[in-house]
């Protein structure tokens, strides 16, 4: 009996060496074989974070498809009804209605601080602002300050304003209401980026500008707050939600909108049968500033989909040991 152990012990001993490589294999890369379809919405400027996302799910192993590309309150739609699985695009408190509407934690997972410190707010240039003491979005009430911000000779201030769909168009039009501006301001609404041209053009031309921004992205490299322009107070903070506890505070000045952070969604059973994915997404941060000087990049000209991939790139080795602690973070957790 002795002499028939030793091959079974050889054979089973060899099997575990052949065995090795491949249990080494799926730890390093615990998505192997599973597709992924990321979600982001279609402002090339906000592609950057979900090619940062999609790199590290790649160096899991994970087969990332080519992203889709919606607006927010259908890619929420999308990830609950699992026609993708992922994106790095929620705005916590400005989408929450988006959000909730498709089921919230019933039906996707919210995780991490994918940017942290999100502005949003009200500009005026510099120049007209110091001339004319203003300070606050109210003092556009008044007909006369109103008016040197008319564009278009109607009299009344021309805002540029917030794409429909984004959300942010919703707080602005609550705003006007709320702060009884209705009839001395225009929300203008359209191509978000091509109305910015416009309103840069007119700054350059020593015109004076009225605008909704936010913070990371390149207006405000272009526009410098503090130099070329100055944020608006508003009087008392007050949002389409009801929700006014919320911190809306900037450098001392109530900016209207709340502080807001960009977070991950999954969809709810990809979160469950990809652990791996789950933790790197809840990982993953950027801060405002990488990503606005890496949208000024794409408004100097670098602005390809082979551009922004190589920003990315770039970006994961500058910051390579954090990046790969994530990863090693997402492994321990695979199943």
């Amino acid at each position: 009996m002795l002499m028939q152990k030793k091959p079974l012990l050889a054979a089973l001993a060899l099997t575990a060496v052949a065995l090795a490589p491949l249990h080494g294999l799926a730890e390093e890369r615990p998505g192997e074989g599973v597709r992924v379809t990321p979600i982001f919405p279609p402002i090339a400027e906000e592609q950057f974070r979900g090619q940062v996302a999609m790199i590290g799910l790649e160096e899991l192993g994970y087969a990332v498809q080519a992203p889709r590309e919606t607006e927010y309150a259908a890619m929420m739609l999308a990830l609950a009804y699992g026609d993708a699985d992922f994106t790095v695009h929620l705005w916590d408190k400005l989408h929450d209605n988006f959000y909730q509407r498709v089921g919230g934690d019933d039906a996707l997972v919210k995780v991490g601080n994918v940017i942290p410190g999100v502005l949003q707010g009200y500009l005026v240039d510099r120049r007209t602002a110091e001339e004319h003491g203003i300070t606050s979005l109210e003092d556009l009430r008044d007909p006369e300050i109103a008016a040197l911000f008319d564009a278009n000779g109607n009299g009344k201030a021309d805002l540029t304003g917030c794409n429909p769909g984004w959300g942010c168009e919703l707080v602005i039009d609550h705003h006007l209401e709320a702060y009884d501006l209705e009839d001395t301001v225009s929300h203008n609404r359209g191509s978000y980026f091509a109305l910015m041209a416009d309103t840069i053009a007119r700054y350059e031309q020593g015109e004076p500008i009225l605008y909704y921004t936010w913070v990371p992205q390149w207006i405000s490299g272009v526009l410098v707050p503090g130099e070329d322009v100055v944020w608006l107070e508003v009087p008392y903070t007050d949002l389409p939600d009801g929700n006014n506890d919320v911190d809306t505070e900037f450098n001392g000045k109530n900016l209207g909108f709340a502080v807001d952070t960009v977070q991950a969604v999954l969809n709810k059973d990809f979160a469950a049968q990809n652990p791996a994915a789950r933790e790197f997404l809840s990982l993953v941060q950027i801060t405002t500033d990488d990503e606005s000087a890496q949208n000024l990049r794409m408004q100097e000209g670098e602005n390809s989909a082979a551009d922004i991939r190589r920003h990315a790139a770039e970006w994961v080795e500058a910051h390579r040991e954090q990046f790969d602690d994530w990863l090693e973070q997402a492994r321990s957790v695979a199943e």
